[in-house]
């Protein structure tokens, strides 16, 4: 007998990247019988963030302000903008601490197949922004995924229209990796962008 609070919890968590049917019951299940409590707190913490959190004005990254604290931050380089396609690739260039300019975040990335185009990722929105006269170099660090390369593609052909420096993140062979194990185009860009 089908009980509609607990098909709507699995159905829920089922909009969650990467869970199936299968995943999304074991972690209702879990909650319900194990952490009652950490289920209340997630609801919370959900509802609270979905409540409080919005995008930045400047680089569109989520932040509980009208702008986040990175670019409010004075200590940041203002010369240079990064353009990710996400807040979690933002985070994960943070994490490194090697760089220490603004950021743009796209929110998506053009993707012709899903009918995603320049217009849904907010390319005028970077073109305004990069052009603010402060700007003196836009770092592409999107995705080396096909549609990665096309918007890296779109956005530096906008950018150095208007006159812009533009680069693109650096790709190559895996520190640690054995050369017989990486995959083919990793090694051709490698050879082509050898310093």
């Amino acid at each position: 007998m089908p009980e509609a609070a607990l098909d709507g919890l699995i159905e829920a968590l089922r909009r969650l990247p990467g869970v199936g049917l299968k995943s999304a019951q074991r972690l209702a299940f879990h909650l319900l019988q194990h952490d009652r409590d950490g289920a209340r707190r997630l609801a919370q913490a959900l509802d609270n963030a979905v409540t409080r959190m919005r995008h930045c004005e400047r680089c569109h990254t989520f932040t509980e302000g009208e702008v986040c604290s990175t670019c409010r931050d004075p200590r940041r380089d203002t010369r240079l903008l990064c353009v990710v396609e996400t807040p979690a690739d933002q985070a994960a260039l943070e994490r490194s601490a090697s760089y220490r300019g603004l950021y743009f975040v796209l929110m998506g990335r053009i993707s012709p197949l899903d009918g995603v185009g320049a217009g849904q990722i907010g390319a005028a929105e970077l073109l305004e922004r990069a052009a603010d006269g402060v700007v003196q170099e836009v770092i592409l660090a999107t995705s080396f995924t096909a549609e990665g390369e096309v918007t890296a593609h779109a956005l530096a052909q906008a950018l150095r229209a208007r006159g812009l420096k533009v680069t693109r993140l650096a790709r190559g062979v895996p520190a640690g990796s054995e050369l017989e194990y990486v995959d083919l185009s990793t090694i051709a860009h490698a050879l082509v962008d050898r310093r």
